[in-house]
């Protein structure tokens, strides 16, 4: 037999009309009713109706093509099942994640899904997931982990990986002077992926490739600046954090006089479309962007439904795609 609020509202005893205000996160229930509606429903196998509500894809990098294809990915892996995407733009000078959460959280939005942004920050304001929690909303991350103490399923590409993947390429085609053009300090992935370069270059004999990682921005001119360092302390290949900074870090070697791949090598990471079509074509380390957007659809769903989803971090593989920006080792 189908469960129904009726059902529900008898074993909470209490009126299908206040079933209702639980269901859609309404205000104005006080905690020990909301809690009995919920226990009733977890009892009697209740799954929330998902039609028609809403998730917040909560992301800074909207202009960054590889995290506009994981939110066209996830609205896809929604839409099946009634849920509507909405994008959340929460950059540098625009509204911001408190802003977007406060305004949404009583429009019946179902789940916030944090797309690589207040997850990612060292000592990150905790204030809108507690928000969530005390509205009872589901929230999920993608690469990045949330601040101690937020328990939550976390979907990330495995960054030490990444490094490893860039890294062994490289040192194959006889490179040693292997620079990282890295995102800036306290960004979880950036740190992660330092750590993972340094782990690569120490594992092949390198103890001291620390003096070759430059910290910079998550853009084209970050790249770039990071790339003309890299060049002054002699790098002959460069592992940049993004291909965004991949692109900027060729620009910046071309400045310099320097040819791509034939002086020096440069890998990206993530893996987005349109590094196929740069000139030249931009060897990078891949995230699996479909398969991280199908299993955030996934928990989602499930967390909508009232059913449980595991917390902590699942770690995806990337894939190593080679082209065009890399080459054997320039003879001294």
């Amino acid at each position: 037999m189908k469960v129904g609020i009726v059902e529900v509202a008898a074993r909470a005893g209490v009126s299908e009309a206040t079933v209702s205000r639980v269901i859609n996160r309404r205000q104005g229930v006080a905690k020990k009713t909301r809690d009995a509606v919920e226990t009733a429903m977890a009892e009697l196998g209740y799954e929330r109706p998902v039609q028609g509500q809403l998730v917040a894809l909560v992301t800074e990098h909207v202009s960054n093509p590889f995290f506009a294809d994981v939110a066209e990915r996830i609205e896809a892996a929604l839409a099946p099942h009634g849920l509507k995407a909405v994008l959340c733009p929460a950059f540098p000078g625009g509204v911001q994640e408190p802003e977007y959460i406060s305004a949404i959280v009583d429009k019946g939005i179902a789940a916030v899904v944090f797309l690589s942004s207040s997850n990612t920050v060292e000592g990150a304001d905790i204030e809108t997931y507690e928000l969530l929690r005390a509205r009872r909303i589901p929230y999920v991350g993608v690469n990045g982990v949330f601040a101690d103490g937020v328990e939550v399923p976390v979907y990330s590409t495995d960054d030490a990986l990444a490094a490893e993947l860039a890294v062994d390429h490289l040192h194959r085609l006889g490179h040693r002077a292997i620079g990282m053009a890295s995102g800036p300090t306290g960004n979880h992935p950036a740190d992660r992926r330092v750590q993972g370069f340094l782990a690569a270059m120490a594992k092949r004999g390198v103890e001291d490739a620390e003096r070759l990682v430059i910290r910079q921005s998550y853009t084209v001119e970050g790249g770039q600046a990071a790339a003309q360092t890299l060049l002054g302390l002699g790098a002959t290949a460069i592992v940049a954090a993004s291909d965004y900074m991949a692109l900027g870090a060729i620009r910046g070697i071309r400045r310099q006089g320097r040819s791509v791949p034939e002086d020096v090598s440069v890998v990206g990471y993530d893996g987005s479309m349109i590094t196929e079509f740069v000139d030249p074509p931009l060897t990078t380390v891949r995230q699996p962007a479909d398969r991280l957007a199908l299993e955030v659809g996934r928990s989602v769903l499930a967390l909508v439904s009232n059913r449980a989803v595991p917390v902590g971090e699942l770690l995806f593989d990337p894939e190593l795609i080679i082209r065009s920006t890399t080459a054997p080792a320039p003879r001294p």
